[in-house]
């Protein structure tokens, strides 16, 4: 059966480019070149589009409406993207998270595209349903709604339950969207071409890389089995953290066009009235977030890059289903939780990637601009040919402020402003994997603004990294320790204190199995080093540093009381072996110790 959206009539299992499972520039260029009635006939439908509404914006300047006609052009707009169809409302949405580049009007409107979008009938969803998983709708669900739920840019969702008695959300995709999308796209890439050399930003031919990674997200997320694969890992990545929730995936109800997951008793983080009225902590949510958002880039490499706000809910207690696999999410162990769903865009950052962020991270915090410069390098920021020389004091410019005395004024919001300035005179480029980690970071801080307007992203965000670094999970993080605490071969003291200070700000910290890591890798061979330059710290410039390690005691005292610090010494000392504890005495205790 025959279904029109946008411009293009098809049947489903006659367009070619159905049997095309992954985004590749190359093969819709080709097919789409012998087809060039259909490029035009797009072209004109888009540029006419946006051709009367810039005419709109325009004479309202030139009569004086300019301000009355705000909400009015606002609205235009949104229905413009909304009639071009699901690609135009994907670049809506990303653009609605980005505060920076779209005035405010428009962007209130613009986030009405993240659920606020029309639904297609039900007849074609449960036609689509039934020829995806081959059963008739009474044979897969005990009941399920008469309308969607939901409708978004790419499906709509439906609430049913299964015969075994799980309340569920059905996803069904919207019908014929491979021809719009690869239109569209192949469009946006010829544009992206033949724009780029035209644009103020240096960035190159990047623009249409950028496409091409929009393109590769667009194909992922309309995978539906490939979006049951990413929550399964999500999921996994999170196993042992209650506070986030992930839904189960029900594969005998699933296929690449409708996926059947379980349903999230919740609630946008956006209904502010509601996290009151379910007596939630909204700080406490925006923790929540701000941490998970970090693990998914610095820990896991794994990040959600579509976190807009209807892909987040925040679920009180009693919202919580007891039916969860490994029973970690029941109600009595969590004060709230914070729910992801829609796993359609994900992406992976490379170790290598997530070790440059953490060095970033400390250049950063050192104002060591040189080894910030090449770490732009490493992270594809700048190229390897680039002469980084001149670029080293715009950077300390631009950025010798973040982390001094306005650090609780930092969020990403300035990190992009401010970067955005040094693209324009220097040739920085915009890799598209950072295209979508910067939108997820933006949008994240978007969202704990609208909980808490006054809320310092910072006061999360630094805690959850001096925590990462204090406890020295591996022998990169520890290094990078070591480069914190040292600086041009001086220890310190201040940055020590500094980092327990703001680590113990997160309730969560406990420092003494951190005083127990600690204590290991001092003893250990790799701490040695360390061992060394603590030794010569003590003894420094002629004199023993008793004042700055009492400072240190009486930050740390009230978490180390005795008895534990004891238990936690002599665990420590246990997993020391005993060639490692005769390598730290003097060879004239080891040889009598041989003797006895």
């Amino acid at each position: 059966m025959p279904f029109l959206v946008g411009e293009v009539k098809v049947s489903v299992g006659q367009h070619p480019l159905y049997q095309l499972r992954r985004y590749s520039p190359t093969v819709i260029a080709q097919y789409y070149r012998y087809r060039p009635w259909r490029s035009v006939w797009r072209s004109c439908r888009i540029l006419f589009s946006f051709l009367g509404f810039f005419l709109g914006l325009q004479s309202d300047q030139w009569f004086g409406r300019a301000e009355a006609n705000k909400a009015y052009r606002a609205e235009q707009l949104r229905k413009i993207l909304i009639a071009l169809g699901p690609t135009f409302i994907k670049v809506g949405q990303a653009l609605s998270t980005r505060p920076d580049l779209v005035r405010k009007d428009f962007l209130d409107e613009l986030v009405k595209l993240q659920d606020q979008l029309p639904p297609f009938s039900n007849e074609t969803a449960f036609t689509i349903i039934e020829a995806e998983l081959e059963r008739s709708i009474e044979d897969i669900y005990l009941q399920i709604s008469p309308e969607p739920v939901a409708a978004a840019s790419l499906g709509q969702v439906y609430q049913a339950r299964l015969y075994s008695g799980e309340e569920v959300a059905v996803k069904v995709q919207r019908p014929n969207l491979m021809p719009v999308l690869s239109l569209d796209l192949y469009l946006m890439r010829w544009a992206a071409g033949w724009l780029s050399p035209w644009l103020p930003l240096n960035l190159g031919h990047d623009l249409t890389l950028i496409v091409d990674e929009f393109g590769t997200k667009l194909f992922e997320e309309i995978d539906y089995l490939n979006e049951g694969r990413n929550a399964e890992k999500f999921a996994t990545n999170f196993r042992n953290d209650p506070s986030v929730k992930v839904p189960a995936i029900y594969w005998r109800y699933s296929s690449n066009r409708v996926l059947t997951l379980e349903w999230i008793h919740g609630f946008k983080l956006t209904d502010t009235e509601r996290v009151r009225e379910a007596g939630l902590d909204s700080d406490r949510l925006i923790e929540i977030g701000v941490t998970s958002g970090l693990q998914q880039l610095l820990e896991y490499g794994f990040f959600h890059a579509d976190p807009h706000p209807g892909n987040l809910f925040a679920m009180a207690p009693h919202c919580a289903t007891t039916g969860d696999r490994a029973g970690v999410n029941r109600p009595e162990q969590f004060e709230a939780q914070m729910a992801y769903i829609d796993f359609g865009m994900m992406d992976q950052l490379e170790e290598s990637a997530k070790e440059t962020l953490v060095d970033a991270v400390v250049h950063l915090i050192n104002k060591d601009y040189v080894d910030l410069a090449k770490d732009f390098v490493k992270l594809g920021f700048l190229t390897p040919d680039i002469d980084i020389t001149p670029i080293v004091p715009a950077l300390e410019e631009v950025l010798g402020d973040i982390m001094g005395e306005s650090v609780r004024d930092f969020n990403f919001k300035t990190i992009t402003d401010r970067f955005s300035e040094l693209m324009y005179e220097y040739p920085f480029r915009l890799p598209a994997k950072f295209a979508l980690i910067i939108r997820s970071l933006v949008t994240q801080e978007g969202l704990a603004l609208t909980l808490n307007p006054d809320f310092k992203i910072v006061d999360v965000a630094y805690p959850y990294v001096a925590k990462r670094l204090l406890t020295g999970e591996s022998p990169a993080l520890r290094r990078r320790l070591i480069e914190v605490l040292f600086k041009d071969g001086r220890f310190q003291w201040q940055r020590l204190e500094n980092l327990i200070a703001i680590a113990r700000s997160d309730n969560n910290f406990d420092l003494l199995p951190t005083a127990q890591l600690g204590l290991q890798y001092l003893l250990s061979e790799e701490g040695q080093f360390l061992r060394r330059q603590l030794l010569i710290a003590l003894t420094e410039d002629n004199r023993l540093h008793t004042e700055e390690v009492q400072r240190l005691w009486n930050l740390i005292k009230d978490d180390l009381q005795p008895a534990r610090l004891f238990n936690a010494a002599i665990d420590a000392l246990a997993g020391f072996s005993t060639a490692g504890t005769a390598a730290l005495l003097p060879s004239g205790l080891t040889f009598i110790k041989k003797e006895s």
